[in-house]
């Protein structure tokens, strides 16, 4: 029953916050704190029960005769994703607590109805349940953007919410196909996950399903060539809602194909790896060289986000332990960063009422706390060693020099994009003359604390990273042997029995 909390909880809170607004204009934002933090409780009390690499699961019959299930599992994967989620979410909450948005109720519970939907993803192990959350967690969203953005919202939100949804038909059709598939050579209609992982097909036979699949999970991952509505989408959002997109939203994606696209179609993933691989380093690429172009600070932390998504693509593609858990760690990781560095862009835009860095410059000498900050996460950007992103990035290459050394040295010789953006970024932002002839207000003691928490996070997974490693160790051991045993492909180059 657990698990049937953690979907209800913030579900039944988004309702609660639209409700607190009679109440006046601050009960919501208490509310939706409340809501999260009895979550994070939750959740963090079967983490340190030590029992996390053991799935749990609920299942209950939903519409039996379509195969249909309500079935939540639980394993060390989706624990630490949740432990995530809940986490940012209280981060995105506290970050605009002093925001005045209109219709605070409707604003709250429509953050919480996102995050619900996301925390019901990393739970949900029937497919028709899954493709459900997967598409109810783009409304609210789509409404955070339309009404709470800036001027350009209403655009961005259109896009944001036609690339989603068409490559969410795209998923549909790879799920129906493998429906009818398992279905017609079984006699047993479902889309409970476990049964098609384990029913025997011919390699090859379902390529244009599994593509079909890929492309709904590229397009929340936002990696090229599927990634017009990110930069927009990021740039539009008000300071909360980029903070979930980027935070957790797009990590849907790599948990989508981690879980599901691998394991349910081995033999067509094995044939596809060296093209996502590839795409994985167009994105760093790609995703770096825009980045360095960028005089827009929320836009360059957009592009730096297409670039850190290539690796875990990347490591995706490799499929082999190391690769694995460097996509996982690269997740959390990329997901504390972008976080900080949005929450530092709207502390630059409320005190400027500009993110363009050409009319920044010099705002260290009145701001060196904030500069600290922004350089310990640029720094964080640029994979530097002792920070979590620095674990993530080598157990990546690691992997993926099994697969193929040639994509492998591509992808490292191109880290010296990110130095030159993180750096160009710090450049503009707090070194050089003042340009706007003015000293800014530094960190408010509520931003620090939460950039402070921030930064213990991303300093603590580059030094010891084990804890994340450990929760997720049995899901990428398990996944491994779960891809292989439904196909008669051959095994993905590298891969560990």
């Amino acid at each position: 029953m657990m698990l049937l909390l953690l979907l209800i909880v913030p579900f039944a809170g988004g309702f609660l916050a639209l409700a607190a607004q009679r109440i006046g204009k601050n009960a919501p934002r208490i509310v939706s704190l409340a809501i999260l933090l009895v979550e994070l409780t939750l959740v963090c009390s079967l983490f340190f029960s030590g029992n996390h690499p053991i799935r749990l699961s609920f299942t209950q019959e939903w519409i039996p005769r379509l195969g249909i299930s309500f079935h939540l599992a639980l394993d060390g994967l989706s624990l630490a994703l949740i432990i995530l989620t809940a986490g940012i979410g209280i981060v995105a909450i506290a970050s605009s607590w002093n925001a005045s948005p209109r219709h605070p109720g409707f604003f709250h519970g429509n953050v919480l109805w996102t995050i619900g939907g996301i925390i019901g993803v990393f739970l949900a192990f029937d497919l028709f349940l899954f493709y459900l959350l997967w598409e109810l967690m783009l409304i609210p969203m789509y409404f955070i953007i339309l009404l709470w953005g800036d001027g350009s919202s209403r655009a961005a939100g259109i896009k944001f919410i036609i690339f989603t949804q068409v490559s969410g038909l795209f998923m549909l059709l790879g799920i129906l196909v493998l429906y009818f598939h398992a279905g017609m050579a079984s006699h047993v209609y479902s889309f409970d996950y476990d049964r098609l992982v384990m029913h025997a097909r011919p390699a090859g036979v379902l390529w244009w399903a599994m593509f079909g699949f890929f492309v709904g999970c590229a397009v929340k991952l936002g990696i090229v060539p599927f990634h017009a509505w990110l930069p927009d989408a990021y740039c539009a959002a008000p300071p909360a809602g980029g903070i979930l997109l980027g935070g957790i939203m797009s990590k849907t994606g790599a948990y989508a194909l981690l879980r599901f696209l691998v394991p349910l179609f081995p033999a067509e993933s094995f044939s596809f790896s060296r093209i996502a691989m590839v795409l994985g380093v167009v994105s760093i690429i790609y995703g770096a060289a825009i980045a360095i172009a960028q005089t827009d600070l929320k836009r360059l932390i957009a592009y730096s986000s297409i670039s850190h998504m290539g690796f875990v693509l990347l490591a995706i593609g490799a499929w082999n332990e190391p690769a694995l858990q460097g996509a996982i760690m690269q997740i959390v990781s990329h997901a504390v960063i972008i976080t900080a560095l949005f929450i530092l862009a709207d502390c630059l835009e409320k005190r400027l009422h500009t993110t363009d860095m050409e009319r920044m410059g010099g705002l260290w000498e009145g701001a060196p706390r904030m500069g600290f900050v922004m350089l310990l996460f640029a720094l964080a950007s640029m994979g530097l060693p002792g920070l979590g992103s620095f674990v993530g990035e080598f157990l990546t290459l690691l992997g993926s020099f099994r697969h193929s050394a040639v994509i492998t040295v591509i992808a490292a010789a191109s880290g010296i994009l990110s130095v030159i953006y993180a750096l160009s970024m710090m450049h503009k932002v707090f070194q050089g003359p003042p340009s706007h002839g003015r000293a800014i207000p530094d960190l408010s003691l509520r931003e620090a604390t939460i950039l402070g928490v921030l930064s213990v996070v991303i300093i603590g997974a580059g030094l010891y990273p084990q804890p994340i490693i450990a929760a997720s160790a049995t899901p990428c051991a398990t996944l491994q042997p779960a891809a292989g045993s439904a196909s008669t492909a051959p095994p993905i180059a590298g891969a560990r029995p």
